[in-house]
């Protein structure tokens, strides 16, 4: 069945639409949405509220990894961002690291409306150990990615351009499938590139074949 796409968002009219801890819980998977994933410290949230001009819209905390479960906001009516745990973070027992490992992985490969995915890493440590297995996992579902380099005013301009040059470089071979920016919530810098991206993405037709594998259902907490 052929989908025929929405025009631009509004991303300043984003509204919180609901929460799930696992993907059964999710909204029904149709229509368009771009998700935001990110380790703990990375700034996620604040880039999801700078973007919308709404500070209050995402949670944001001084402890890492407060927000366990995943945030769906409408910037539409068939348009969502969706804001994913963050992984890696600290405090939290292994056996609930493991479960939100899986959760994760289990939303990236299964999700059908998830059009394109917003990986966040600070500018200074970027490309650690979880943001390697998030790109594993996007690559292997050809999801393409879209590298916000977070805290860029945390940097001279000097360096930041080099970390960007270098990253850039790291993920040539992946072609055009990953993209990489700088950007800082604090300047609300990095806007323009990030919503060419987020428009490309959410406004894209689509065809919806017969042979979709829909989402098992999951049991158990």
């Amino acid at each position: 069945m052929q989908t025929t796409a929405p025009a631009n968002p509004d991303y300043r009219s984003a509204g919180f639409l609901t929460s799930a801890s696992k993907l059964s819980q999710c909204p029904e998977d149709s229509g368009w949405e771009v998700a935001f994933a990110g380790r703990s410290n990375a700034g996620k949230s604040s880039a999801i509220n700078s973007l919308t001009g709404n500070t209050k819209l995402a949670r944001t905390s001084r402890t890492p990894g407060r927000t366990q479960l995943i945030n769906f906001f409408t910037v539409s009516e068939q348009q969502r961002l969706v804001d994913l745990p963050g992984y890696g973070f600290a405090k939290v027992p292994l056996a609930v690291k493991r479960e939100w490992t899986r959760q994760l992985e289990n939303y990236l490969q299964k999700r059908q409306s998830l059009r394109g995915l917003i990986l966040l890493m600070d500018v200074r440590h970027p490309l650690q150990a979880f943001d390697q297995q998030m790109l594993t996992w996007a690559i292997a579902a050809s999801m393409p990615v879209h590298i916000l380099l977070t805290k860029a005013d945390k940097l001279k301009n000097g360096p930041a351009r080099n970390t960007l040059l270098q990253v850039q470089k790291e993920l040539r071979p992946h072609g055009e499938l990953v993209s990489v920016q700088l950007f800082s919530a604090l300047k609300h810098s990095g806007h323009k590139e990030l919503i060419a991206v987020l428009n490309a993405w959410l406004t894209e037709p689509w065809q919806a074949s017969e042979g979709e594998i829909e989402a098992e259902p999951e049991t158990g907490a």
